[in-house]
């Protein structure tokens, strides 16, 4: 056991079971092959009232601990002091409990590899006709001063270990006490945990951004603390560098996690952190195009491109694309051939389309099958709709939008519940203009194959002659 680190550890508190039980002192030892290597103690305000009964068994009264930290403000601190360490104590489950209970309310998960000083001491020193600290103690001649109070019952607690340890020189009953897939969890080195215990349980983006507060790293959520949190759960690699790179979390809410997805896609877009991936690709859509070919005739083709700009149709996929196409051919009775849809240069011969007129082989006047073309492409026009999406918004009187104009996002905003619309000019007012990507075409197709048409609100364009 030489070379493992243990953190010793007592805390004292306010009690009234595990859920209310709030800390007022912690001391903390560290070991290393049975040396001490440093010692942290501490008052802590429980934010709490310091029953009578507590205080007669403690010493420690609610004057003692008013001006002393809270347990934010040491969170940090604690957490750094025993990174790494197998956690130890005298019947260890209540000093566990009680500060993992503490770093939830953080929300924090802690968690450590664990060792109990009692179980041990049954294993290692059997016989005992109590093995309760104080009793323990003066069975094995360990002196324990300051009785009840973190530092002294720590000291006491370090002394048993290291006699512990003696008795079981090749670490055989040590090591069968640690669970062996037991989790460790740890806060960024840099990251404070008030910034953390600051971030809200509601939908929206958040930004880790390195020393300098450039953005590395930007994500969505529905629930922002939980998933800044879910990181540091997280051992690969790429999340181990992204915590200790971080310095600062910054957060901005949305109300729905609609909006957190553009918003995520655009700060993407515009600050292009390292620690994204996926986002940061362009995309590659499909796109109807089309152009007079050297007959005259207007030809209709998929092309590919990694920008979204007007065509006659845009696709995230080639299928979809193609099925497209061979629908407009099948209805307005278009050639196969100058639609792309097959590589012969004779006369079309398309598997599934067979109701060409004939401008393949000339007997269809170019006019006339232009003149079907642009009754297509004007078709496709129709399917380009403007709308807004209305969703929930950052409180309970504001509702958000999203405004979409003839097929193209154009960006979204919020406005006050009992705002008047009758018009898609009226949200002009309250609309953040932003740029129409591959990634946010592809969030609001999702968005309407996922919830359909209930929150969308549709509004024809005035066409002016």
């Amino acid at each position: 056991m030489e070379n493992k680190l243990f953190a010793v550890i007592d805390v004292e508190t306010t009690g009234g079971g595990i859920k209310g039980n709030r800390l007022t002192e912690i001391c903390m030892v560290l070991l290393k092959g049975g040396e001490v290597l440093d010692k942290y103690t501490t008052l802590i305000n429980p934010e709490k009232h310091i029953p009578a009964q507590i205080t007669a068994l403690t010493g420690i009264d609610n004057e003692l601990v008013e001006n002393a930290p809270k347990f934010h403000e040491v969170a940090k601190e604690i957490e750094d002091f025993m990174r790494d360490a197998i956690f130890v104590a005298h019947n260890v489950n209540f000093d566990y409990n009680v500060l993992r209970n503490e770093f939830k309310q953080l929300g924090f998960e802690f968690n450590r590899k664990k060792l109990c000083t009692v179980r041990l001491s049954r294993k290692l020193i059997p016989g005992l006709y109590s093995y309760s600290l104080g009793k323990l103690c003066d069975s094995i001649n360990i002196p324990l001063t300051n009785r009840h109070r973190a530092e002294g019952d720590t000291d006491a607690t370090v002394i048993l270990f290291q006699r512990l340890l003696s008795l079981d020189p090749e670490g055989v009953i040590f090591n069968s006490f640690l669970h062996a897939h037991s989790k460790q969890a740890t806060l960024p080195p840099h990251l404070s945990a008030e910034q953390i215990h600051e971030l809200p349980e509601e939908p929206g983006v958040y930004l880790f951004k390195d020393k300098q507060h450039k953005v590395i790293y930007a994500g969505k959520a529905i629930n922002i603390k939980k998933r800044v949190l879910s990181h540091f759960y997280d051992k690969m690699t790429k999340e181990y560098h992204l915590g200790q790179e971080t310095y600062h979390v910054d957060h901005e809410t949305t109300g729905n996690e609609l909006m957190a997805l553009l918003l995520e896609a655009e700060y993407i877009r515009k600050h292009y952190p390292k620690f994204n991936s996926a986002l940061k690709r362009p995309g590659i859509t499909y796109q109807i195009i089309s152009y007079i070919n050297q007959r005259g005739i207007i030809q209709l083709a998929v092309g590919k491109t990694k920008r979204v700009q007007d065509s006659v149709g845009t696709f995230y996929n080639r299928a979809l694309a193609t099925e497209k196409l061979e629908h407009l051919c099948e209805v307005f009775k278009l050639c196969p051939r100058y639609c792309t849809l097959q590589s012969s240069m004779e006369k079309c011969s398309h598997y599934k389309l067979k109701n060409c007129e004939g401008v393949c082989d000339g007997t269809e006047a170019v006019e006339d099958y232009n003149l079907k073309v642009v009754n297509a492409i004007d078709f496709l026009g129709v399917e380009k709709p403007t709308y807004v999406i209305r969703e929930k918004g950052r409180h309970f009187e504001e509702e958000a939008f999203v405004m979409i104009r003839e097929g193209r996002y154009q960006g979204y905003g919020y406005l006050d519940s009992d705002v008047p619309i009758a018009s898609i000019e009226d949200y002009e007012p309250f609309l953040k203009l932003q740029e129409s990507t591959f990634h946010t075409h592809k969030i609001l197709n999702s968005y309407l194959r996922k919830h359909g048409e209930k929150n969308v609100i549709y509004f024809e364009e005035e066409v002016f002659a």
